[in-house]
């Protein structure tokens, strides 16, 4: 076991919060804040993490399981858990081993890596990292014939699907980053940066490192005809003429001929929308409240985005994910998978490779755990065993609260209750206007759809 593998083993780590605390010790402050931090008064943010304490199971016991399959189907691939690794920009600034290493560590643990526009390491040397999938994130930065030369490297490296994101039209409002002097330490004269050094310094091991690795380096996947790979710069710079359109998803669409993910929808409108652009996937993500403040937690938005979608794409959801039972929970409410951001990268900024392995290592086990404690042989058949999560739906114009339990749902709408058996699990379930399916991902998902639908003639 290398010395940093130790560091982050039990009983120092014994969960992903306790990772946050070494990255704060490692990191100089401007730097965890990035990592930590979200906009405005972080409302969102924080709700990301609490909403998750008003979803609770409902277990079936004396229940014998030789085995617990954790196996998931994304896109055209397997992964060994329903959890990928979400898209965390500036990554080799937290740690030397970046994108890189928190794609082989992806990859060891079979599954996969989504890699960031702002991204330290080139997009070759991070699929080579991986023995597993690796998707590319797209910010349209440095103009349209950058964007069109980093989707085809992308494409010629293997990547698996292209991540569009599409709730970055400017940056939000991180606070933190504006009091520690982010732009200054970024891309600001000496002059600018000399207020900010002391906070740097406070953390030689981390300078150390940083200067080994080159310092700050540019942005190799972002490069500009006839100047080269852009400079290194803050994420407002960034994102401020990143904005994406649905009219550009059909610009995308014709240069990438593989599956593409929209990332960044919370409204059903939104996601009936990316469907009708072609996307494979789904995101329900609200950026983990580092973009508009006071949006809804990403928990909360899954059960009207899954019922919009209506079984014709997959969903994926991140945000607040910081223990595998918010895996299930997410996966009960009718997630395909979850992306993780926060919870490795406090790994890879307290350990490197070692930490974003460790972090799998617990979210794996965690996963299982519940779902041996639930009774649950599967995490494709865990659905029914989620209960105590009112959540509001949008059926049309309507809108209704639902209230979730072991095979019903109790629907309050006015002064209307209705109550929705769910089917018998050993059997395929059929949508109205969709053929029966066997598959339990798309039978489960074509519950909701048909909750939504009777909802809808009932009211």
């Amino acid at each position: 076991m290398t010395r940093a593998a130790r560091a982050v083993a039990s009983p120092n780590v014994v969960c992903i919060d306790d990772f946050r605390p070494l990255a704060h010790l490692r990191l100089p402050r401007p730097v965890f804040d990035y990592l930590d931090g979200g906009a405005d008064g972080e409302v969102t943010l924080r709700e990301n993490c609490r909403v998750f304490d008003d979803v609770t199971f409902r277990p079936r016991h004396a229940v014998a399981l030789s085995e617990c399959d954790l196996r998931t189907h994304v896109l055209d691939f397997d992964i060994s858990f329903p959890a990928l690794l979400a898209p965390v920009g500036y990554s080799r600034l937290m740690h030397p081993d970046g994108e890189a290493g928190a794609a082989r560590a992806a990859g060891l643990a079979g599954t996969g890596y989504i890699l960031s526009t702002i991204s330290g390491h080139r997009v070759e040397d991070v699929k080579a990292a991986s023995s597993g999938p690796v998707c590319f994130q797209l910010y349209l930065m440095g103009g349209r014939a950058a964007s069109e030369a980093i989707i085809e490297r992308a494409r010629i490296a293997g990547c698996s699907a292209l991540v569009v994101t599409i709730d970055t039209p400017v940056a939000g409002l991180r606070e933190r980053d504006f009091r520690n002097g982010m732009k200054e330490l970024m891309s600001g004269s000496l002059l600018e940066k000399i207020p900010f050094l002391p906070q740097m310094i406070a953390r030689p091991g981390w300078i150390v490192s940083f200067l080994r690795d080159g310092g700050l380096s540019k942005l190799p996947n972002v490069v500009i005809p006839g100047k080269g790979p852009m400079e290194l710069v803050d994420v407002s710079a960034a994102l401020a003429s990143a904005a994406v359109t649905w009219n550009d998803l059909k610009w995308i669409r014709s240069l990438w001929p593989g599956p593409i993910v929209i990332k960044g929808v919370l409204t059903g409108e939104d996601a009936r929308r990316a469907v009708d652009e072609g996307a494979t996937v789904v995101g329900v993500s609200n950026h983990g409240g580092r973009q508009l403040d006071g949006v809804r937690a990403s928990l909360r938005a899954l059960p009207e985005v899954v019922a919009a979608v209506n079984g014709q794409a997959e969903i994926w959801m991140d945000g607040g994910v910081r223990r595998g039972s918010d895996i299930v929970k997410a996966v009960c409410l009718g997630a395909r998978a979850v992306l993780c951001g926060r919870g490795y990268a406090y790994g890879l900024a307290a350990a490197g490779q070692a930490g974003v392995t460790r972090a799998l290592e617990i979210l794996r086990a965690d996963v299982e755990r519940t779902l041996r404690l639930l009774g649950c042989p599967s995490n494709r058949s865990v659905r029914p065993f989620v209960r105590g999560c009112a959540r509001e739906l949008a059926v049309g114009k309507t809108a209704i609260s639902i209230q979730l339990s072991a095979r019903s749902i109790s629907v309050q709408h006015q002064s209307s209750d209705h109550r929705i058996c769910h089917p018998e699990r050993s059997c395929s379930f059929a949508s109205e206007g969709a053929g029966e399916s066997k598959d339990p991902y798309k039978r489960d998902e074509l519950w909701f759809i048909n909750v939504a639908r009777v909802i809808a003639r009932g009211l």
